[in-house]
Formats: C-alpha cells, structure tokens, sequence
C-alpha cells in the first residue's frame, strides 16, 4: 500500500502534486503522484542527476486527464532505499523495485515510462514482464542490446559515454568533483529545479548511491526484446546518446514500435520540451487498450 508522505521541499514546489511513499521489502521509496486513484495507472521513472519531480509536467497533464501516475525517487535517490556498495545497483535490482512498487501500490497492469537511467530499468521491465507492464515509453536512451552494441562499435559513441568512465571512478573522486562544480546547469531545468537536484545529491550518501548506477552497470546482458506497444523518444542534438543505437532500436521490439525523432533537442526531454513529451506519451497511452 502507499503511505502519506511528509511534504518535501520539492513537493511544496510543486502544489497539487502528491507525496506519497511506497513501501517494498528493499526499503521505503519517496514518491510524488497525480490523479485518481481508480485511474489508469502510469509508472514514471527518472534518471541522473534528476528525481520523480523531473516528470512535474507529465505527471499534473496525465493527473488532469484522469490517469494515476506516480513518479518515484529511484533505489538511491530515496533515503529509505540507499543500499551501501555498487552491487546493490546492477539493473536487476531496480527492475525487481518496479514489480514491487507496482504489488505496493496494488496495481496489477500499467503503463511504464522511463528517461536516462529510467529509460534502461524501463526497457528491461517491459522485456521480462509483459504480463505487467501493459506499454513503454522510452525517453533517450536506447534499447540496451542497440545500446550496449553502439558501446562497441560505434566510436561516436564511445566518445559520448567517456563522461561515465569519470563518474566509475571509485568514490569519493567524482563525488567531491561534482559537488564541487555546484548545481548542474541542464537542458531545459528550471534552476531552481537544479538546485533542488544538487541540494538533495547533496545529503550524505545520496550522490554515491546515483554514481554507482553507473560504476555496477556496462549495458550488457539485457538482450531481451520487448514485445509490448513501444514509444521511444529521442532528441536529435543528445550529445551522449549517438544515432547509431537510436536507429537500432527498433530490431529489439517485437510489438507496435513508434521512434518520435525530435529536431534540436538534447538529453533532457522531458523538461527540455514537456508539452512535446507529453503529447507523444499520451498519444501512445491512447493507442494501447486498457
């Protein structure tokens, strides 16, 4: 079941947005949701250096549209799901949170969305669980087998990923670089949505936690095609995901596939373009019966 949460700093940002807190066995996982309870059900998932909040956009059009979606601070971002050592942080254990936070909520099917570090967990889910994971919608990153396959042949995109070689370096190198350099400036992040970011890597634990998504995970292994209706949205200008693994992905899905290329946007697409994000989303949510 979800529990009331006490309000953040970045739900009180965010009004009409609901903090809410799922429990699982791995731990208790913060969360903000909008929109009924008896609605159609959407999991949103972010990745680095973001939190649940960067789907603020996604998730008040989905809410009003009478959707319940509900976007968690991943394993590591929430304080009551912060394991100690990278192993705690290959892909498999943040797909078993989906299930969990999934039975947690009580919600048998939904919708899957996923962007950065949330598209990868999103890819595997919908791959092994198309029992659960009625859709998914996709946001930069490609399918990990195209993915993991550009890593290795594609220089382009060795060059755009040398920035995680920095980020496996053992702690607290990157971590004191990073906190050092201060809020990140991002695509499309409000700056104070950027500050909230940093504020929150800040706490102890916190940002080793997010870098060792990164120093447990090469991409390998995931080559499971996903048979479930398939969005993937994909900027034009990503300067760390090269063309190569975008245009691949659409060999790894079995079932309806959709790639919405979008002209000169990078990373950030969620907040870089939020009413372009959330048009394609809920156009895909239409085209897939409940």
């Amino acid at each position: 079941m979800a529990l009331p949460g006490s309000t953040t700093a970045a739900s009180a940002r965010c009004p009409g947005l609901a903090p809410i807190r799922i429990p699982t066995a791995a731990g208790t996982f913060d969360a903000v949701a909008a929109g009924p309870r008896h609605g159609r059900k959407v999991l949103m998932l972010h990745g680095f250096p973001e939190f649940g909040i960067a789907w603020e956009a996604q998730l008040r059009a989905l809410g009003a549209a009478g959707f319940r979606a509900v976007a968690p601070d991943q394993r590591g971002y929430s304080p009551g799901v912060r394991p100690a050592g990278a192993r705690n942080y290959t892909l498999d254990h943040p797909v078993r949170d989906v299930l969990a936070m999934a039975d947690a909520l009580g919600w048998s099917r939904f919708d899957l969305a996923g962007h950065d570090w949330g598209a990868a967990v999103g890819w595997i889910a919908a791959a092994r669980h198309p029992n659960r994971v009625r859709s998914l919608t996709a946001v930069s990153v490609p399918h990990l087998g195209a993915f993991a396959h550009a890593l290795r042949t594609d220089p382009e995109q060795q060059r755009a990923s040398q920035y995680m070689d920095v980020f496996r370096q053992p702690s607290p190198v990157p971590e004191e670089n990073i906190l050092r350099s201060g809020p990140p400036t991002l695509p499309g992040v409000p700056q104070h949505r950027s500050e909230e970011y940093f504020r929150r890597l800040s706490e102890p634990g916190a940002l080793t936690a997010a870098l060792n998504w990164y120093r447990a995970n090469d991409f390998t292994g995931y080559e499971e095609p996903v048979t479930v209706p398939t969005l993937f949205i994909a900027g034009t200008r990503d300067p760390m995901v090269a063309p190569s693994g975008v245009l691949a992905t659409g060999d790894w899905v079995r079932g309806p596939y959709r790639l919405a290329h979008l002209p000169g946007l990078e990373h950030t697409v969620p907040e870089q373009a939020p009413a372009v994000t959330t048009a394609l989303i809920r156009g895909h949510l239409a085209s897939v019966p409940r």
